[in-house]
């Protein structure tokens, strides 16, 4: 077994693993098993990834309670943002039919006089 490193580029966050060697007899090649172990912190340390590295359940199940809190908050703050923003719309949309009637009825006296 070996341990290796391999660095995501996208989040520049390097990932260590153990990797056991064996032969493929398909493909007549040599192939790898990988575990993932932790990742490197900024000093060189590896974290555990994972279950070792995972929260208890309660944690988790308080802070699902705090997100879903979180959430329905937005979503009503969200929603309350919405209406305000149609209801300019449609006053938007009342005064632009207004002005197009005037400008076709100004049109319309126009094209009478030239007659």
């Amino acid at each position: 077994m070996a341990i290796v490193k391999s660095k995501n580029k996208q989040t520049g966050i390097t990932y260590i693993y153990e990797s056991e060697s064996y032969w493929d007899p398909e493909k007549k090649q040599p192939r790898n098993h990988r575990k993932l172990i932790g990742k490197l912190d900024d000093e060189g340390n590896i974290v555990p990834t994972g279950s070792r590295g995972r929260k208890r359940k309660d944690e988790s199940a308080q802070n699902y309670e705090n997100d879903a809190e979180d959430m329905l908050s937005y979503y009503r703050n969200m929603s309350r943002e919405l209406e305000t923003r149609n209801a300019l719309l449609e006053d938007e949309i009342r005064k632009l039919k207004k002005e197009k009637k005037e400008l076709i009825c100004d049109l319309e006296d126009v094209l009478r006089k030239h007659q």
